[in-house]
């Protein structure tokens, strides 16, 4: 025998089978999927072979090497004088506003001249 919660009072009451659908199945599946909105391209397949836009050179196996090399050397600068000045302008950029800061809470803290 099937069950289900009656909706007035909250209980479980007999039910004969054709009526029974467990929680959460749905009793008819569509046939069709719905088209997905944003997957569509922009541009129609024949218009994209004849306007191929140039993406470089497939540079990853390279890099791979470079950044996997054993040189003791860490990763944020590998790639020379310009990681070099990239990190050291962050560091000093980060080090200066932590000081200001500092300066400004240390100034806000100072009672006020009455």
């Amino acid at each position: 025998m099937y069950y289900k919660v009656n909706g007035v009072t909250q209980r479980l009451t007999g039910a004969p089978a054709s009526s029974y659908n467990p929680q959460g199945l749905r009793p008819s599946v569509p046939p069709v999927s719905p088209p997905i909105i944003f997957a569509s391209p922009t541009k129609l397949v024949s218009e994209t072979r004849s306007q191929v836009e140039y993406m470089g050179a497939n540079r990853v196996q390279e890099m791979q090497k470079l950044f996997q090399k054993a040189d003791g050397v860490p990763v944020h600068l590998k790639r020379g004088l310009i990681d070099r000045l990239l990190y050291r302008t962050t560091m000093g950029l980060t080090v200066g506003g932590a000081l200001y800061c500092l300066m400004a809470l240390y100034i806000a803290a100072q009672p006020g001249n009455k």
